[in-house]
């Protein structure tokens, strides 16, 4: 595994992290279904530049341990992400590149907080209402997230661990097609899945965004802001063309939530996840940008 482990304390919770390199803080922050190595064939290059690089396993994910009845909203993650900033680095903001998931967590910390983040990377999902009105509205973007509304059913669990994790592995490969995941990335990220309650965690990233019913009251105000409110960070977005979850159009018209600027790359032969398929486009692409 590329880099060292160690453990931080935030917002209640206690996340395990890989770490490589020295510099100013670059937080990476994973998405579904994926871990914290994700990031190893970036870390090196992002470190070589100058940046300590700090890829956290997100809240439920093994080994970070969240305590019971912990919410999982957007708004929550974003919160997370704040306070891993302020204990990573309390004395000067930090870049932060989120795929996934974690590309929504970043959204939220960057409304949350946005004194604490000096750039944002972001990938794979876009920011914006088109996005969210793709999700209800767009016939061929409901069929790419299907297992979005799957997941909100009791059968979900069952159906995700079921003959070896075939439903993830599956993803992979129908969001990133004409790639396929190295065979020793997939068994560390089975084993991650493997491992009592991530599969719960994971759902409930997906169960605590759409059901109100799941959401805590005191978090409101920040929840209600997310996909809606201008980012006043400067923010780079990746996505693959190829991309098989999110269609690459629904990037059009996310500039004008972007106040301070918003630089577009797109990875081309790339599908939902850019930073391992084309590991040195990618990492070129964020240190380009951050050194600016």
């Amino acid at each position: 595994m590329t880099g060292s482990f160690k453990t931080i304390d935030a917002n209640g919770v206690s996340f395990a992290c890989i770490e490589k390199g020295k510099g100013p803080l670059l937080l990476c922050l994973h998405g579904f279904p994926d871990h914290a190595p994700t990031f190893r064939s970036i870390m090196p290059a992002l470190a070589n530049a100058g940046y300590r690089v700090v890829a956290p396993y997100m809240k439920g994910y093994w080994p970070t341990v969240a305590p019971a009845g912990s919410p999982y909203q957007a708004a929550a993650l974003g919160l997370d992400v704040a306070a891993l900033i302020e204990a990573l680095s309390p004395d000067e903001p930090a870049c932060v590149f989120g795929h996934d998931w974690g590309a929504i967590a970043a959204y939220a910390a960057a409304l949350a907080a946005p004194q604490r983040i000096r750039r944002l990377v972001v990938s794979s999902v876009p920011y914006g209402p088109q996005f969210l009105s793709a999700l209800v509205t767009r016939p061929d973007q409901i069929r790419r997230s299907f297992y979005i509304w799957f997941f909100q059913l009791p059968m979900a669990e069952a159906a995700m661990a079921a003959n070896d994790f075939a439903f993830i592995r599956t993803l992979w490969r129908d969001w990133s097609p004409g790639w396929q995941l190295p065979e020793a990335d997939w068994q560390a990220l089975r084993e991650t899945f493997a491992r009592p309650g991530v599969i719960e965690a994971a759902l409930a990233y997906y169960r605590h965004m759409f059901n109100p019913a799941l959401q805590h009251s005191e978090l409101a105000e920040l929840q209600h802001k997310i996909f809606i409110a201008p980012i006043d960070v400067p923010t780079l977005v990746l996505h693959g063309e190829g991309d098989g979850c999110i269609a690459v159009d629904l990037l059009d018209g996310m500039e004008t939530a972007f106040p301070r600027g918003l630089e577009k790359h797109i990875v081309l032969d790339a599908g939902h996840f850019p930073h391992a398929e084309k590991p040195a486009e990618v990492a070129a692409a964020i240190c380009r940008f951050l050194a600016r």
